[in-house]
Parts: structure tokens; sequence; C-alpha cells
């Protein structure tokens, strides 16, 4: 598991994260910074992936807020009653998603991935799931 430090720090490397946490289809979370890796903490962090040309389902992290930095890529985001609502975000930027927001993600590119760096405001993340048809 990771590392713990005699001054409480705990250092989790890249082969150390699970992919033991929720999931939404269509993308990929990591978790780092969980009880999964053994990491007593009020908040959940972690990285978030989708592939070149996919997108994630409708989802929402129901009480959660959550903070992104984007880490790679381009990310076209969508949310709102019927997904109305969109922006992209690229490398390099912040993303902040309110409690209960619905929403899902698309990557437009062909080629790169993007990733992000997740941090959600508690420890077990919350995953909403919706069915695909939820915005027709």
């Amino acid at each position: 598991m990771n590392q713990n430090y005699s001054n409480g720090v705990s250092v989790i490397r890249p082969d150390q994260v699970s992919a033991g946490t929720s999931q939404t289809s269509g993308s990929q979370r990591q978790a780092a910074i969980s009880k999964q890796t053994g990491v007593s903490s009020s908040m959940w962090g972690g990285t978030f992936l989708v592939k070149p040309g996919a997108q994630t389902g409708i989802h929402h992290h129901g009480s959660q807020e959550t903070i992104v930095y984007v880490l790679e890529g381009e990310s076209i985001v969508q949310w709102g009653d019927k997904g109305e609502h969109s922006v992209t975000v690229r490398t390099g930027d912040f993303l902040h998603v309110p409690p209960g927001l619905i929403h899902r993600e698309i990557n437009p590119s062909k080629q790169i991935p993007f990733r992000w760096i997740v941090v959600r405001s508690s420890s077990e993340p919350i995953v909403v799931n919706l069915p695909d048809d939820a915005w027709d």
C-alpha cells in the first residue's frame, strides 16, 4: 500500500492507485487518496481518464463537490436537465462541479485521451449513474 511517514504524510505511487472505486461507463477512475489505498481522509482524490473519441455516461455525484485540474487533453462537459449547457476545458484549466449537477464528459479528440486530477469533498466517492436515455 502507500508509504506512511511518522509525521503523518502518505505517499501513493502510480502503481498503488486503485481502480476499485465507483465508475461511470466510458471512463476510468483511479483512487489515490481513499480507503482503498489505506489513506484516512475526509476527502477523496484520484485521476479520471476518457479515451479518444469516447464519452461518459450521464451521472452526478450526489452531495459531493468536485474540483478538477485538467492534466492532459481537452473535454467537453455537458450539464443541465437535458444536457443543454456545455463548456470546453483544456490542459491547465480548473473546473468546479457543484453537488447534484447532472453531467457527462466528452473527449472530442480522435488521438489524445483526456486525464484529470480530481478531488471530492467527502471520502466516499459518490457516483449516481443515470440511464443512457436520461436526456432524450
